[in-house]
């Protein structure tokens, strides 16, 4: 194997442990191995990072060099989406989710509430290419802005392709009717961090936590958490899904905010699959 090769495989190892360490939120976080349950094994070197003081989103870049992309990066999220300046494409194929009931569990992973599946079986098809689902997190509020407007919460499957690469596909949350599903992870919501997850009794719906509109934004992005790695597909979905107030409020009462500030777009283009 030719040494750029070696060094490829190596990079994008690491981006999937930050991943799965939580979108960057340390897996336990927010992106372990995609086919191994979600650890901190393999970053416990990474220095602590939070979204408060001196180790929030604008420190992140000085705790640690892995995390230098954090500032240094050119293809950043999350970011704010203006309708006047998303591009429709109508080469885009809509985006196929292939979600079926699953055993899952939940952990608290000190940055965020995270959902870990048992399987493999729930992939995304993205024009012609499959990823399969990981895990899943919440955010509040939400990291994407749309015409600079945050939603109440936002949630991101987080999804590997066999090469390795990493497809996030997001959903705003506003504030609305209660949903009934999300109860079977909220009933055993983990109120501190730990290291131990809960399962989830019965299978889980994930099809439930979506619109029934799957119309969606794309462009490429970053992990929005330590170490920021570049290289992702984003998929954020035009239309939002409600939670009741009580809901949100639940997750609001462990993470008062846990949102990367939206990030500069530079020359990149916000395509549209209408």
């Amino acid at each position: 194997m030719s040494i750029n090769k070696r060094i490829s495989r190596i990079l994008i190892s690491i981006m999937i442990l930050s991943v799965m360490a939580g979108c960057g939120n340390n897996v336990q976080s927010d992106e372990a191995e995609a086919k191994k349950e979600p650890t901190t094994t393999g970053i416990a070197h990474q220095a602590h990072w939070s979204y408060e003081g001196e180790t929030s989103p604008e420190h992140w870049a000085e705790l640690d060099k892995l995390f230098t992309t954090c500032s240094t990066g050119t293809a950043q999220s999350p970011i704010n989406i203006l309708h006047e300046k998303v591009k429709d494409d109508e080469s885009l194929s809509p985006i196929k989710v292939e979600y079926t009931p699953s055993q899952v569990a939940i952990i608290n992973n000190g940055h965020t509430i995270q959902v870990n599946l048992k399987n493999q079986d729930n992939p995304i098809i993205i024009e012609g290419k499959t990823y399969t689902l990981q895990q899943f997190h919440f955010h509040l509020p939400s990291e994407h802005e749309v015409d600079s407007k945050h939603a109440d919460m936002e949630l991101h499957f987080v999804h590997q392709s066999e090469e390795g690469t990493l497809a996030v596909l997001s959903v705003l949350i506003t504030k609305g009717t209660e949903n009934a599903e999300l109860n079977k992870l909220w009933s055993v919501l983990p109120a501190e961090e730990s290291k131990q997850e809960t399962p989830i009794e019965s299978a889980f719906d994930l099809n439930k936590l979506l619109p029934a509109d799957l119309h969606s934004f794309r462009y490429q992005g970053s992990l929005t958490t330590p170490p920021c790695s570049e290289g992702v597909q984003w998929i954020v979905l035009e239309n939002p899904v409600q939670w009741s107030e009580d809901q949100i409020g639940k997750f609001e009462a462990i993470f008062p905010h846990d949102n990367r500030p939206v990030q500069t777009l530079g020359d990149r283009e916000v395509d549209s699959d209408n």
